[in-house]
């Protein structure tokens, strides 16, 4: 079955930045079948996980990180991997942590107009999400400490003697820049995809 033009035009905002909740919904404790279920498409089905992992390869690249891996599709093939297989560990990592915690795993979109106040919402999301209560914020332990460990981990396939614990530190600070940045990309994204199609795509959660 092909997948034409209409059918990716129809696809909800869901699909390009991962579940979250849009300005007018409410936030609610969730289930673990619903946390699973965000989960699975924060991880695996939400366009951006890929391009940002992408984006990061090809920059890895650009700088010859890891040297060993050379360059060419081959070495790009490496580092995407990766990356993305660091992400997944992170990810799951997080997703555990913040069930355990009862913390809020999707983005709430800013109930606030104008570019700056919605910038800075987007940006305190990546340091502090709210818990059961769904009112109150605390720093986002589980997705740094995500980071951390996935970043551990991931010293076992980089070549050359890794530093677990540094490369934990790096992911961890990666966190803080890539996150913001995709927090801001979720943040503006649905206006802008407005804009350009005449406020016909994507589809909004309600």
């Amino acid at each position: 079955m092909t997948l034409k033009l209409q059918d990716v035009r129809d696809l909800p905002a869901e699909w390009i930045i991962g579940p979250y909740v849009p300005t007018t919904g409410l936030l609610h404790p969730l289930t673990n079948l619903q946390r699973l279920d965000v989960y699975y498409h924060q991880t695996f089905l939400t366009a951006g996980a890929y391009v940002f992992r992408i984006a990061g390869a090809g920059i890895d690249q650009a700088r010859g990180s890891p040297s060993q891996w050379g360059g060419g599709m081959e070495g790009y093939g490496k580092r995407l991997g990766s990356r993305y297989g660091t992400f997944v560990i992170a990810s799951t990592f997080h997703a555990f942590g913040n069930g355990v915690m009862g913390y809020e795993p999707r983005y709430d979109l800013c109930r606030c107009s104008h570019f700056w106040p919605r910038t800075k919402h987007a940006i305190a999301r990546n340091f502090a999400v709210y818990n059961r209560t769904e009112r109150e914020l605390r720093p986002a332990i589980p997705l740094y400490a995500g980071s951390f460990g996935a970043g551990m981990i991931s010293s076992v396939w980089l070549p050359g003697p890794r530093n677990a614990w540094k490369q934990g530190g790096y992911a961890a600070l990666e966190q803080a820049g890539f996150g913001s940045v995709y927090n801001i990309t979720s943040e503006f994204a649905i206006d802008i995809l407005r804009k350009i199609t005449g406020n016909r795509y994507p589809k909004e959660l309600h």
